[in-house]
């Protein structure tokens, strides 16, 4: 027996699983992997726990109940203009990373080319796999991560079948402007390519940004499929409610891999996310300046150790070069961290195929407690 199959032995137990196990482990403050630690709008969880006391505990329609699927569609004419026919160009997944992989699988052949951006969260490289295809980056460059036009135009050959494109991005913060995103759209429209955009983090723009979803530039209604869930804007991310939404063509071919994938799931939190995209646009907006205000604390700590950060300009996450604080190897100085001073982060190299240059590279995650994060700031210090 030779067990895993080639295309998936260079994966293995996933790094949030292995620093939150360390975290555990040690009892360190967890700035690792991106969870909150408060819970979400109270009308989101008392849907939720109603849904429950009302015996809506089987399962619910393959594609999502229909009270969330009018809800998502509310939610993109809303606050996007866009215009979605809940019943055929939606459906509801086990979070945005069963979105992600379905949709891979149901629009890759083996040998096909999917471009990501570089660094990329690390489901995706495992999801191209998955599909038989190659995960072709396209690097964005630390401290800015701004997206090389010319290097994704150059990176386009006759086996490309899809952009995989993630902004607001994680791990780096950037929120891609309307110019970067035009220079995808004229690559994506010139080569006939599908783009799935994963935009979970839509609501946690920073600084007056506006998020501006692919679909909504001219001509990629019809050639993007959009993700997003409710966990990230919620805080209730041990539900994996996410979504999908695209042409009824591409929603049909995603569903027919989704199905075989968790079938259905989390018919109760369903009403909770649907609670949760009826509230009134002022209170998701807050949801966002609350989260600002803990990036500008973690951002202030930081920057007071003389780290070099990345800007950032929406996610939970912000990037910074610990080279100053004597560590030559991020991925050490992550496994080591908790004993030094009692807090985990995440080594930039686990995003990147090839790590050069991003060697001292760490994400830390701010979307916690404004106490756990100076505590966090605190405990660091006594490396500086």
């Amino acid at each position: 027996m030779t067990g895993l199959v080639s295309r998936m032995r260079g994966f293995g137990t996933t790094i949030f699983a292995e620093m939150s196990a360390l975290a555990t482990r040690t009892g360190a403050i967890n700035l690792g992997q991106g969870f909150p630690d408060t819970e979400g709008p109270v009308e989101v969880l008392d849907a939720a726990t109603a849904a429950i006391e009302a015996g809506h505990n089987q399962y619910p329609p393959g594609r999502g109940i229909p009270e969330l699927r009018t809800q998502i569609a509310g939610h993109q004419q809303d606050w996007y203009g866009l215009e979605h026919d809940p019943q055929t160009e939606i459906l509801v997944t086990a979070g945005a990373t069963e979105a992600i992989a379905a949709a891979l699988l149901a629009l890759c052949e083996p040998g096909d080319e999917v471009i990501a951006l570089e660094p990329t969260y690390d489901s995706y490289a495992a999801s191209v796999a998955l599909a038989g295809a190659r995960l072709v980056p396209v690097r964005l460059e630390f401290p800015e991560h701004r997206l090389d036009l010319e290097q994704l135009r150059a990176s386009v050959t006759d086996r490309t079948r899809l952009i995989l494109l993630n902004t607001p991005h994680n791990p780096t913060g950037r929120v891609l402007t309307r110019s970067e995103l035009t220079g995808v759209a004229e690559v994506a429209a010139e080569h006939d390519l599908v783009v799935v955009s994963d935009e979970v983090y839509e609501h946690l723009v920073f600084d007056g940004r506006d998020h501006i979803p692919f679909a909504t530039l001219p001509g990629m209604a019809q050639r993007t499929l959009t993700i997003s869930s409710g966990g990230k804007t919620f805080s209730t991310t041990g539900w994996k409610i996410g979504w999908v939404c695209g042409p009824a063509e591409l929603i049909t071919a995603v569903t027919t891999t989704k199905q075989f994938l968790t079938y259905v799931n989390g018919g109760p939190f369903q009403y909770g996310i649907a609670a949760g995209l009826a509230l009134p646009r002022p209170r998701i907006e807050a949801i966002g300046h609350q989260m600002q205000a803990q990036r500008d604390l973690l951002v202030d700590g930081l920057s007071g150790l003389g780290l070099p950060l990345a800007p950032s300009e929406g996610t939970y996450f912000v990037t910074a070069d610990v080279a100053v604080l004597g560590a030559s190897d991020a991925y050490e100085f992550c496994r080591t961290l908790p004993q030094q001073c009692g807090v985990v982060a995440i080594p930039s190299q686990v995003f990147h195929a090839d790590p050069a240059g991003v060697e001292t590279l760490v994400r830390f995650a701010f979307c916690k407690q404004p106490a756990v994060l100076t505590e966090a700031v605190e405990r660091l210090s006594s490396l500086a």
